[in-house]
């Protein structure tokens, strides 16, 4: 059984993702110790909000350096919803520009759409090759509740390295809904919330890349 921590930083549904988590199998620890954090099979970097309050409480447990020491080693890290957008390099909402983990270039703006917050069930469109996605039909929904996103993707292409699997849904524009880069993964709907499919995504993830 593979331990999992959630990384508790002030923001993120918590409770949730940890009763999520042990549905497929995890051992699951809801903490914000660096060390357990650092350790761990698995981190989890939930959130909901804001990005600057979600980096504000992330840079208080030092979680930017949790995830880029856990990445230096290869070891996984999975980002949720403002957990996934953090990991890019900026957040802008409402005239407030921040800087985030810088783990993958880009900017997380508002999203262009007739309806905002884009929230309730909505598809995606997965790459060849996907590990999060495994075993799901090309219609599964997912569950979102966003406001802004990251609507280009701007990591260069480099024959150096094998290129990040993203994943994409359609809200007004084309948003980045999940990201595959060998050991960091990041999903912008939440998994705890999208029942059957989202726990087949937790599974995969524990499977295939936590091992």
């Amino acid at each position: 059984m593979s331990n999992v921590v959630v990384l508790d930083y002030g923001s993120g549904n918590l409770r949730s993702a940890e009763r999520a988590l042990e549905r497929v199998g995890a051992d699951v620890t809801v903490t914000d110790d660096f060390d357990a954090a650092l350790n761990a099979d698995g981190l989890v970097v939930p959130g909901v909000g804001a990005f600057a309050a979600c980096m504000k409480g992330l840079n208080a447990v030092r979680g930017p350096r949790i995830i880029g020491r856990r990445l230096a080693g290869g070891r996984p890290v999975l980002g949720i919803c403002v957990g996934m957008q953090v990991l890019f390099d900026r957040g802008v909402e409402f005239g407030e520009d921040t800087e985030g983990c810088g783990e993958w270039p880009g900017t997380v703006e508002r999203i262009t759409a007739d309806v905002l917050p884009h929230m309730g069930w909505n598809t995606v469109t997965v790459p060849d090759g996907s590990t999060l996605f495994a075993g799901l039909d090309a219609g599964t929904r997912f569950y979102f509740v966003h406001s802004f996103g990251v609507t280009r993707w701007e990591l260069a292409e480099s024959h150096a390295m094998r290129p990040p699997l993203v994943t994409w849904t359609h809200h007004g524009e084309d948003v980045v809904a999940a990201v595959e880069n060998g050991a960091l993964a990041a999903t912008q709907f939440h998994p705890e919330k999208s029942g059957d499919a989202g726990a087949t995504v937790l599974e995969n993830w524990l499977r295939d890349v936590v091992r």
